[in-house]
């Protein structure tokens, strides 16, 4: 990278995007030799003694959304990459023969291997892979694959490893989102490894060595005090938010349907903290938040590992909520299988519980059924239903295959091949930009809808979580301000996906004094401390609105980039109605006391006699026009056009004015 290049770009997800803007067209697909997987570390990735540094970032075109797509993921290989000598890893074409990738920073040399009589899965491949290249030294081999799913299905997620050496294994992390495996797998790469062997304070090269070590003090050190006072993560990771959730009618329930529900303790984090095995358990060496727990000598019920003791890394709370109460499973046995076989599978177990979701509410509303399903009755609930899926679409086989291509190819396929009704399946469909939603519920925040319709990928929540400042402490209650939290929060939310950082440590473990501050949302006391930390690794004086400018180029730049791929306007940010507010009657009558007080006090309407599918008609209405407002509030706080498009003034004030993307704006009538 040149230095105009670093300076702009930052590194991390900044240079992924840069060099894949270089790579691809207009044109160019998913599947296309041209369309590379980037991985990059980051400037402060790696760091050892600052907490949640060792992340890295994944980017690729998806093969669900048809556009950018990225992913923050876990695991020593970022850093290792890093340490080997490489900013940024471009992998480009594709091979006929499944290859195994070593970068061997420790000799310094990569070597292609042509793969065979390897094991498909991710678990027996990480392991082998492991043993073979570690001399001796397991710890200092990491291990990126995904397994026979992302062949299979366009919904494949990448298993990024790290060491165990207490319990003697690989363990993961995923990049999960919009199919990145499924890209890996069809490029022929059978995994990609690398080896690096000491790592200290020294290796990620800080420019004041002094001044990292004392703000990682002050960091790690609150952290240990705090984390057992708020929500124990280093003992139970992030299972906690089952019950916060479901406590604030916010757990998605029923394929979004509803926000609670009576058995969700069942899957919480009373149930989960005596099944996690004790231990430390960090993805990166150092980190104090340490929440990557595991269940050991867990027995499938089901698929090839039926009755065999095997360790099943998580569940975190997006898979217990997808896998589990979404699809009305309050069984911890399945969401922990489930678990288990999308990771060994390489599947991402958001999008499976997302889509699986959408086939089990579609077969209850009779626009499926078991001729269409090959004789599952997939009603919410289904156990044995949901897991028989989960191995078919490992197999690319059956009903699975189907719900593999993910919900916005499974609305096309049921309306062509099985005649469903198209409007119900848009409203309950829960996609934006072809990727599968997160899972928190979003009918009662208008900033959570934002944060969710708005985001550049689609609806995952590493962009903007606004629900707790929107519904619980109702920070921002107007348009404005709720327009400058869906600015600046996922400015700063892109900053850690730019330098390599876990975002844990900002905002899930809190300063005591942090509720007398002015932005206590912000966490501002954090904030001083991440520009602290960027100044004394890269030497590069940096204040906390610094921060924000760097990632909204990086940020807007990937709006452009979308653009240029065909998306990036308007009418690319709608959300399903299921979303915004009731599509069934029988949502709306579980909420119909909030519901009527709404129409009643909020809107003026007079509901005395109306039906209730009359007063879901009037809401949608009121508040299909309120998010309609909330983009154009958004838009105009980020400098857009009204379209959705950055405009001439917003480009030239962040530098990222070139050619081709004055250009590209004139094409869409921004001059």
């Amino acid at each position: 990278m040149d230095a105009k290049t670093k300076e702009t770009f930052i590194g991390g997800k900044g240079y992924d995007l840069w060099l894949l803007w270089n790579a691809v067209k207009p044109t160019t697909k998913w599947n296309d030799p041209e369309n590379e997987i980037c991985i990059a570390a980051g400037p402060l990735g790696g760091t050892p003694i600052y907490p949640g540094s060792g992340k890295s970032i994944v980017t690729t075109l998806s093969p669900t959304t048809a556009t950018v797509i990225d992913s923050n993921v876990g695991g020593y290989f970022g850093p290792y990459l890093k340490f080997s000598g490489f900013d940024a890893l471009e992998i480009q074409g594709k091979t006929s023969n499944n290859v195994v990738i070593f970068i061997d920073g420790v000799d310094q040399k990569i070597q292609l291997f042509e793969s065979t009589g390897l094991p498909d899965d991710a678990y027996e491949l990480s392991a082998t892979l492991t043993e073979y290249f570690a001399a001796g030294k397991p710890r200092s081999i990491s291990v990126v694959s995904t397994g026979p799913g992302a062949k299979n299905t366009l919904i494949g997620c990448l298993n990024f490893t790290w060491y165990d050496v207490k319990r003697k294994r690989a363990r993961y992390k995923q990049a999960g989102r919009g199919g990145i495996g499924t890209v890996f797998a069809d490029k022929g790469i059978k995994a990609l490894v690398a080896r690096w062997d000491n790592v200290t304070a020294d290796t990620n090269n800080p420019a004041n060595k002094s001044a990292l070590k004392n703000v990682a003090k002050l960091h790690s050190r609150e952290i240990v005090e705090l984390d057992p006072k708020q929500n124990e993560m280093r003992r139970i990771g992030t299972t906690h938010l089952v019950t916060i959730m479901n406590d604030h009618d916010l757990l998605p329930t029923h394929n979004f349907r509803y926000g609670q529900h009576r058995e969700a303790p069942n899957i919480g984090q009373a149930v989960y903290r005596p099944l996690f095995d004790p231990g430390f358990d960090g993805c990166w060496m150092g980190c104090t938040v340490a929440c990557s727990h595991g269940i050991k000598d867990f027995v499938p019920l089901t698929g090839p590992y039926k009755g065999q003791n095997v360790f099943v890394d998580g569940p975190e709370y997006e898979t217990i909520a997808g896998c589990g109460s979404n699809l009305g499973i309050f069984d911890p046995h399945t969401v922990v299988e489930m678990n288990f076989y999308c990771d060994t599978y390489g599947l991402d177990t958001i999008s499976a519980g997302t889509a699986i979701a959408f086939a089990m509410e579609c077969y209850e509303l009779g626009l499926i059924n078991e001729t269409h399903t090959g004789g599952l009755r997939l009603n919410f609930g289904n156990r044995l239903g949901a897991l028989e899926l989960v191995h078919q679409m490992a197999k690319g086989e059956g009903f699975g295959h189907v719900v593999g291509q993910g919900v916005r190819k499974m609305k096309e396929i049921f309306a062509k091949d099985f005649g469903a009704d198209r409007k119900i399946m848009q409203d309950v469909g829960m996609e934006a930009k072809g990727l599968e939603f997160s899972e928190y519920m979003t009918k009662e925040s208008l900033a959570q809808q934002g944060g969710y319709g708005l985001a550049l990928k689609g609806p995952q929540h590493d962009e903007a979580w606004l629900i707790f400042m929107d519904m619980v402490h109702n920070f921002i209650p107007t348009f404005e301000q709720k327009a400058e939290a869906l600015h600046w929060f996922p400015m700063f939310r892109t900053w850690f996906g730019l330098c390599g950082l876990c975002k844990l440590p900002w905002n899930d473990i809190i300063p005591e004094d942090n509720k007398d501050t002015s932005e206590p949302a912000k966490i501002m006391k954090h904030v001083q401390w991440y520009a602290e930390y960027f100044s004394s690794v890269t030497g590069r004086k940096t204040t906390p609105d610094d921060l924000i400018k760097m990632s909204e180029v990086v940020y807007n730049f990937q709006r452009i980039f979308n653009l240029r791929m065909g998306f990036g306007r308007r009418e690319h940010d709608a959300i399903p109605y299921r979303a915004v507010g009731p599509v069934t009657e029988e949502e709306y009558l579980s909420r119909e006391e909030r519901y009527d007080k709404q129409l009643a006090e909020f809107h003026k309407v007079d509901i005395n006699g109306k039906s209730t599918a009359e007063k879901i008609a009037i809401l949608r209405q009121h508040r299909e026009e309120q998010y309609e407002k909330l983009k154009n509030a958004v838009y105009n706080r980020r400098g857009w056009s009204s379209d959705g498009i950055p405009n001439l003034k917003t480009v030239k004030r962040l530098g990222i004015d070139f050619p081709e993307i004055l250009e590209l704006l004139k094409t869409h009538g921004v001059a």
